[in-house]
């Protein structure tokens, strides 16, 4: 035969594999609507067992490793089909609510709360996010997360991620342990500037105070003046504060230029972050779950079963519904050996029934074995 003749036959088999195919798929949406009726579990290890021995007694010795793959992807397929109905019932009325509760879009006043004093990088973000806050300062993150998850505050600001110095970890620790939803999401524009009190020259100063990762994205600075020692405080604005009312005159601070007006101090050398296009991310957290019609991106955390092969089970689901993921951190489970949170930040409609169905699937699948939802949220 010729080759033309031969892919002629294949094309004609694939043609009846596709119809076979979405038969099969359309029968297993209506097994889980079987078992959701009489409360039978998803998984059926004898029946899957039967199927593959029948098979491979069927298709011979030569194909049997062949089919087993085949057969054991279909039924992987069937599963996950089967838990996505399961758990469509549950997840996607919550979504609906969340749409409901955001439809008339975000307030323009709000109370929040965020960390540090007037000036810090925090309080900048939330004016930029609620365009009439009422801000709360807090001393550190947990105390943010905190006043939303009481009902202290409607939003709180937090960062994230930064351009230069990476994720905010201290951060991404505390998701797990609040209860919360993402809202909102901002990159801020973050210039660095050295303060001093008025008078003060830069050889006069002995120590540099700041936030760890302000002083981490000046780190060239720093280093082309290692006779100054760093030193990390709670806040960039809050170390401007301190500076402002300790009278010291060899002492400088790293933090905006906002801070120069309100603390009565002066810039002694301008721009001095290691890039140009430095900028940090904050998200916007409430209470309750909100999604504004703007919303394009979602968040999520899950821990995975300690084996081979599953954080990529994970990713080939993304990649078959045709999402981008925007962001993979990784964090460790603390008390587990070796065992880590996976933080997943990608690009998808919340109208997009693709997309909740994939996420409800994550809700009771078995090698997913904690999951949250963190938020559905425009960036900007």
């Amino acid at each position: 035969m010729e080759l033309s003749d031969i892919r002629k036959t294949i094309d004609e088999i694939d043609s009846q594999m596709v119809e076979l195919f979405v038969r099969r798929m359309e029968a297993a949406s209506k097994v889980a609507a079987a078992k959701k009726e009489s409360g039978a579990p998803v998984t059926d290890p004898a029946r899957e067992r039967e199927i593959l021995s029948k098979v491979a007694t069927r298709v011979g010795h030569d194909l049997e490793n062949e089919a087993r793959l085949l057969f054991t992807t279909m039924m992987a397929i069937s599963r996950g089909r089967q838990r996505s109905e399961l758990a469509l019932d549950s997840f996607e009325p919550s979504v609906t609510a969340a749409l409901e509760a955001g439809k008339n879009g975000f307030p323009s006043k709000a109370v929040v709360a965020c960390t540090g004093v007037e000036g810090a990088y925090a309080q900048q973000a939330a004016c930029r996010i609620v365009n009439f806050p009422t801000i709360f300062y807090f001393k550190n993150f947990d105390d943010v997360f905190a006043a939303v998850e009481k009902g202290m505050c409607d939003y709180g600001v937090l960062p994230v991620e930064n351009s230069t110095a990476g994720s905010v970890t201290a951060v991404y620790d505390l998701m797990a342990k609040h209860n919360f939803r993402i809202v909102k999401a901002l990159k801020l524009r973050i210039r660095h500037v050295l303060l001093a009190a008025p008078g003060v020259k830069l050889a006069d100063v002995k120590e540099i105070m700041s936030h760890p990762h302000a002083l981490a994205q000046c780190s060239n600075f720093l280093r082309d003046h290692a006779g100054i020692r760093a030193t990390p405080s709670t806040n960039t604005a809050a170390a401007a504060k301190a500076l402002a009312h300790s009278g010291r005159k060899d002492a400088a601070v790293i933090c905006s230029r906002e801070c120069a007006e309100l603390y009565g101090l002066e810039v002694i050398a301008e721009d001095i972050a290691d890039i140009e296009n430095n900028y940090t991310r904050f998200i916007c957290i409430s209470k309750k779950a909100e999604i504004y019609p703007d919303a394009h991106k979602f968040s999520m955390m899950m821990s995975l079963s300690h084996r081979p092969g599953a954080l990529s089970d994970v990713l080939v689901k993304f990649a078959a519904v045709g999402v981008n993921l925007t962001k993979l951190e990784s964090r460790p489970v603390p008390g587990s050996d070796f065992e880590f949170r996976f933080i997943f930040d990608f690009e998808a409609l919340p109208t997009d029934k693709r997309v909740i169905k994939l996420i409800a699937g994550f809700t009771n699948d078995p090698n997913v074995e904690h999951f949250t939802f963190l938020g559905a949220y425009a960036e900007r």
